[in-house]
C-alpha cells in the first residue's frame, strides 16, 4: 500500500528585543546563569507582569509578513504544567483568542510552488533551561536567564507532505523573520525551535491517522532526517499489522532514530484559563497600519522584482534574495554600476561568496564593499582589465581593502588592447611556431588555445582575449589562403 505523510509544524521564534516580555530584565544570550532575573520572571508571589509593547509590535509584524489576519482583541492565558525550569508553575501564553490566525507561507519545491497554511501566531514567554552534568558532578541545575524571553509560536496547518517540504518551510520562515528584523532565528542558539506533528495515511484517504510529536530537532537537516525516519517507522508498524501510538518522541541524531519521551498529553491537561493579571490586547486599525507600513520588501516580492528589473534567472534571484544583507549588497553594487546587473550577480554569488565561505565568514564580514565590486565589473566592461586579471584584483582588494582602480594603476595591470601592438606579437608567435601553424591549417583547430597561451605569456597576461582571438584567426586564415 502507498502511504502519504501529513505533517504540521509548531515553530517557536525568539523575538529580538532588549528586554523580556513581562519585565525589564535583559535578553542577552550567554550571560552567567541566573544573572538576568528579577522577582517577576522568577515568579515571586505578588508580582505583576507588564506587556512589553515592542514584543507585541514584533509579533504583529511577523504575523502580517505571514499573511495572517490580526485579531483586534487577543487574550493572554495561563498554561499550567510543572517543570523545574518554570518557576511560576505555569507559562503565560495565548490560547482561545490568539494574536493572529489564517495565514500562509509559499515555498518553492522541485514540483512547483506550494502554499502551506498557518493556523495561528501567538505570543508567549519562554521557560528557563535545565542544565545536566555540565559542572562535573551528577547534579542538575536550573538557569532562569531565559525565563520570560519573548517568543512567538507559529502553528502550521497539516499541509506539509514531505520532509523536504518541512525543511523548505522552515528555511523560508527563518528568511522572513530575518528580513523583517524581528529575530535572528539562529537554531544553534535556540532562537528558532521546531516541533513536528506527523501521521501517515493511505494515499487518497482524507481522514488523518494517529499522530506522533517529534522534538529535539535543532537544525534543518535534523528536521528532515527525523521526519524521514518517523515516516518509515510508522509505515513499518502499519505494514506489520501494528497500531501507531500517540506519543512524544525525541530525535537522537547520534543514533539517527527517534526515542519515546512520553505519552502525549491532551490540550485540556494544561488547564488553560485567562491570565487575570494582564488585560486583553487591543490592536487598533491605526496601530496595525503603522506596523504594516514598517514592513520591508519581502523575499518573494524582491525575487520577482530582481527577475523583472535586472533580467536575472529565477535561480540567481533566489540566491541573492535568500538573505536581506545579500540582496542589499547586490542592489548597492547595481546602483554603483547599473550597466551590467547579470555580471554583478555572478561576481557577488561566485567570486565574493566563494571567498567568504572558504573562511567561514558572512557577507556582513566581507572586507569588500558593493562599490568596489561595481568598480571591478566596470573595469572589465570597459576592457581595462580582463576577467582573469579581475580575479587577481579582487583577491588584492579582499586582502588590502584598496579600490580595484587603485590596484590596477599601482601595479600596471591595464589590459593590452592596442590592435597594432597585439598584431606584431601575434605574428611573432606564429613565426616562432611553424609546426603548430601547419597543424592548424591541417584541420586541428583546437591548437588555437596553444597560440593564445603563448601570446598571453608574451604579454604577461595583459592581452585582451577578445582582440587576440580576432587578430589570431585573421592571421591564420591569411596563412591558409597563401598556401
Amino acid at each position: 500500500m502507498e502511504y502519504e505523510a501529513v505533517i504540521g509544524l509548531e515553530v517557536h521564534v525568539q523575538l529580538k528585543t532588549n528586554s523580556k516580555v513581562f519585565c525589564s530584565c535583559s535578553t542577552e544570550f550567554g550571560a552567567p546563569p541566573n544573572t538576568h532575573t528579577c522577582p517577576v520572571c522568577q515568579g515571586m508571589p505578588g508580582v505583576l507582569p507588564v506587556l512589553n509593547r515592542r514584543v507585541a509590535e514584533y509579533a504583529i509584524k511577523a504575523a502580517l509578513a505571514l499573511n495572517c489576519q490580526i485579531n483586534p482583541l487577543s487574550v493572554f492565558a495561563r498554561k499550567n504544567y510543572f517543570y523545574p525550569d518554570l518557576p511560576k508553575g505555569y507559562q503565560i501564553s495565548q490560547y482561545e483568542l490568539p494574536l493572529a490566525e489564517h495565514g500562509y507561507l509559499e515555498i518553492e519545491t522541485p514540483q512547483g510552488k506550494r502554499r502551506i497554511g498557518i493556523t495561528r501566531v501567538h505570543m508567549e514567554e519562554d521557560a528557563g533551561k535545565n542544565v545536566h552534568g555540565e559542572f562535573g558532578d551528577p547534579h542538575s541545575y536550573v538557569d532562569l536567564n531565559r525565563t520570560g524571553v519573548p517568543l512567538i509560536e507559529i502553528v502550521s496547518e497539516p499541509d506539509i507532505r514531505t520532509p523536504e517540504e518541512a525543511r523548505l518551510y522552515l528555511q523560508k520562515l527563518r528568511t522572513i523573520m530575518r528580513y523583517i528584523e524581528v529575530s535572528d532565528a539562529d537554531m544553534e542558539k535556540g532562537e528558532l525551535r521546531c516541533d513536528a506533528n506527523i501521521s501517515i495515511r493511505p494515499k487518497g484517504e482524507t481522514r488523518l491517522g494517529v499522530k506522533t510529536e517529534l522534538k529535539n530537532m535543532n537544525s534543518f537537516r535534523h528536521v528532515q532526517k527525523a521526519l524521514e525516519y518517523e515516516i518509515k517507522r510508522q509505515q513499518k508498524v502499519l505494514e506489520e499489522g501494528g497500531i501507531i501510538v500517540q506519543e512524544t518522541l525525541l530525535w537522537n541524531p547520534q543514533l539517527g532514530a527517534t526515542e519515546t519521551m512520553r505519552s502525549k498529553e491532551e490540550a485540556h491537561d494544561y488547564r488553560y484559563f485567562p491570565e487575570p493579571d494582564l488585560v486583553p490586547l487591543e490592536v487598533s486599525q491605526e496601530w496595525l497600519e503603522e506596523v504594516a507600513a514598517s514592513l520591508p520588501e519581502l523575499p518573494d516580492e524582491k525575487k520577482a522584482r530582481f527577475i523583472e528589473e535586472y533580467g536575472l534567472s529565477a535561480y540567481d534571484a533566489e540566491v541573492l534574495t535568500s538573505a536581506r544583507e545579500m540582496a542589499d549588497f547586490y542592489e548597492a553594487a547595481v546602483k554603483a554600476h547599473p550597466d551590467n546587473p547579470k555580471a554583478l550577480a555572478n561576481w557577488v554569488m561566485v567570486e565574493l561568496l566563494g571567498r567568504l565561505h572558504a573562511e567561514n565568514k558572512s557577507l556582513l564580514e566581507a572586507p569588500v564593499t558593493p562599490q568596489q565590486i561595481a568598480q571591478l565589473v566596470a573595469l572589465v566592461d570597459k576592457g581595462t582589465i580582463s576577467g582573469k586579471m579581475a580575479k587577481e584584483v579582487l583577491a588584492k582588494t579582499y586582502q588590502t581593502g584598496k579600490d580595484p582602480q587603485q590596484i590596477v594603476e599601482e601595479e600596471g595591470l591595464v589590459q593590452l588592447s592596442d590592435e597594432s601592438e597585439l598584431e606584431a606579437i601575434v605574428e611573432k608567435v606564429l613565426e616562432d611556431n611553424p609546426k603548430e601553424v601547419e597543424k592548424y591549417l591541417a584541420g586541428k583547430t583546437k591548437i588555437v588555445g596553444f597560440f593564445v597561451g603563448q601570446i598571453m605569456k608574451a604579454t604577461k597576461g595583459k592581452a585582451n582575449p577578445q582582440v587576440v582571438n580576432k587578430i589570431l584567426i585573421k592571421k591564420l586564415q591569411e596563412k591558409g589562403e597563401q598556401q
